[in-house]
Order: structure tokens, then C-alpha cells, then sequence
């Protein structure tokens, strides 16, 4: 399955994310200003987005990407990740929302989420989930 890992980190927190989802998958993460694909050649998308503002995906390069490519998502797999430091993972739900109105298959059921820096055990489970779509 031809799977891309695309994320857009500030910390760090996130990237960290993306990197043991790109190990599972077998692919190398890319950010989204460095992704220049076509998502529609992907059978698989792991996508992740910190929570920014007021409980959003981040507006200046993010969802703008996303938007772009919401038309793209039905048929295929999707598992959508990030992480927080506040709130209740309100983000979340609402970009699995968007993402499963497009058609996308949710990986997992939902988003994986982590509050701050993902400790070795949810690197572990992100490896995991991603690893499935390889």
C-alpha cells in the first residue's frame, strides 16, 4: 500500500510523532511545505497537526493543505495525529469529522492524540497503528 506521512510541527512534539509513524510505515515523513505529491497516487495518508489557537489546525500552511486535498480522501485510509497542551482534544474530533465526511477511512477509529511530548509507549502505538497500513 503506498502510504505518505505529511505533518506540520512547532515544537517538535508532533514531528516526533511523525517520525515513528514514517518508521511503521516504511516511508520517510515529510512536512507539509516539503510534500509535493499528489495525494491521489496515496492508497494511505497519516497526517498530523499540533492543536493550535483556539482548538484548530494550524491556519498558515496546514489547513490550507488539507483543505486542498479533502476532496482526495474518499477510499482512503487516513490516520490523523497530533499533539496538545490544552483542551480537550476538541481539534481532533472535528478534523476526524471533516476527514470522515470526505470518505476517508479513520485508521483507529479516531485521532491519536498526546498531551505534550509522547512518551516511548505512544511512539510505540503510533509506530504500531502506521505499520498497519504498510
Amino acid at each position: 500500500m503506498k502510504t505518505a506521512v505529511i505533518y506540520w510541527s512547532a515544537t517538535g512534539n508532533t514531528e516526533a510523532l511523525a517520525r515513528a509513524a514514517a518508521e511503521g510505515a516504511g516511508v520517510t515523513a515529510q512536512t507539509v511545505s516539503e510534500f509535493s505529491d499528489d495525494v491521489s497516487s496515496y492508497d494511505a495518508l497519516v497526517l498530523g497537526c499540533p492543536a493550535m489557537g483556539a482548538e484548530v489546525l494550524e491556519e498558515d500552511e496546514f489547513e490550507p493543505f488539507f483543505t486542498g486535498i479533502e476532496g482526495s480522501l474518499s477510499g482512503k485510509k487516513v490516520l490523523l495525529f497530533g499533539s496538545y497542551g490544552w483542551g480537550d482534544g476538541e481539534w481532533m474530533r472535528n478534523w476526524q469529522e471533516r476527514a470522515a465526511a470526505a470518505g476517508a477511512e479513520l485508521v483507529g477509529g479516531e485521532g491519536f492524540i498526546v498531551n505534550e511530548a509522547p512518551s516511548d509507549d505512544e511512539l510505540a502505538k503510533i509506530r504500531a497503528l502506521a505499520q498497519t497500513l504498510a
